[in-house]
């Protein structure tokens, strides 16, 4: 028995009620239980952090917002060049893909102090950390879309006297944006992550400095609203990538 699809205002109005409902429970459950506000305080009290301290939050929300979106474009752009030039040359994929996929293999936890050793306090270590957290995703997934055209139409192509240009253009890049896109999808919040992971490791700006600040000062309202903040930040990146995606794929 299949079941039919969902409507779209139903699909919408769904994980409203379903959010609305766990902010609810959230609100007068814990009062009942017992549950002290500084281990965690209800949604009106974190509201309340937004509306007396947003000058505060918005001043270190920009530097994660900027170090997050640069790290995305620089990190998927390397990446897809880096995939064309693979799908192109064997040798050097077989040479150097054992590298990548090593580097891949380092926890960002160590591997952030040791970026941050090398280029200081400043916002380019974040920037690089978030680049490297969304870089591995996107270059495998943009290499299986590259090579996912079949030798047959690889062959027709060949046969209408198509240039390795033409074959990529109009074959192996649109073939390759579904995967593309389910790979920036993911990137669109991990690139958050690796700004913040940046940011607890050395510096006084940011939402993960002010995460670290709110937790040893026992600020749990603040703490909250700024896991609240680092969290919508990627959100709305993902739904820009997903907008992205449905202009794109539909003309391609």
């Amino acid at each position: 028995m299949t079941e039919e699809p969902l409507s779209r205002n139903t699909a919408l109005l769904l994980p409203i009620l379903g959010g609305f409902s766990i902010i609810v429970a959230w609100e007068f459950l814990l009062p009942v239980l017992g549950v002290p506000a500084y281990i965690m305080p209800t949604p009106t009290a974190i509201a309340s952090v937004f509306v007396k301290q947003w000058p505060l939050l918005f001043s270190n929300l920009w530097p994660t917002a900027v170090e997050s979106i640069s790290g995305f474009v620089i990190g998927n752009s390397v990446a897809i060049l880096m995939a064309i030039v693979f799908v192109y040359s064997r040798i050097i994929q077989a040479a150097y893909f054992p590298v990548v996929l090593f580097f891949n293999t380092i926890p960002i936890l160590a591997l952030a102090p040791i970026i941050i050793l090398i280029f200081g306090l400043g916002m380019t270590p974040k920037i690089i950390i978030s680049a490297v957290i969304c870089f591995f995703p996107t270059l495998v997934n943009m290499i299986r879309g590259l090579n996912s055209p079949s030798p047959n139409e690889i062959e027709l192509f060949r046969i209408l006297s198509a240039t390795q240009w033409e074959t990529f253009w109009r074959l192996r890049f649109p073939r390759s944006m579904p995967m593309l896109f389910s790979s920036l999808r993911i990137a669109s919040t991990t690139a958050v992550i690796g700004a913040i992971v940046g940011e607890w490791i050395g510096s006084d700006k940011g939402i993960g400095a002010l995460i670290i600040q709110a937790t040893f000062n026992y600020r749990s309202g603040q703490l909250y609203a700024a896991i609240v903040l680092s969290s919508s930040m990627a959100i709305c990146l993902f739904l820009m990538v997903a907008f992205i995606e449905r202009k794109v794929i539909r003309y391609s």
